[in-house]
């Protein structure tokens, strides 16, 4: 299990199984009309996988400056879900 951690490999895995579930979610949502839909769960997808890829890189040893670029994006994604949801 620690070469999946050491390579990042676990958290791509992880990030595949989020947009299929985001690709379940929406198709299910186009087919039924019910359930989640697309634009209510958006900017917490992106911005949970603006902060997995902030973890992967500090697991690979990446520049911090990738990495703090994606955790920017991370908050801003964050911040403005919480603008659209506030309405």
């Amino acid at each position: 299990m620690s070469p999946w951690f050491a390579s990042g490999h676990i958290v791509d895995l992880i990030l595949l199984l989020m947009l299929a579930e985001a690709a379940v979610l929406v198709l299910h949502h186009r087919s039924t009309g019910r359930g989640v839909a697309p634009g209510d769960f958006l900017g917490n997808l992106v911005s949970g996988i603006f902060l997995l890829l902030a973890l992967r890189g500090g697991l690979v040893g990446a520049w911090w400056g990738w990495i703090a670029l994606c955790l920017v994006a991370a908050l801003t994604a964050h911040l403005n879900d919480l603008r659209a949801r506030w309405r």
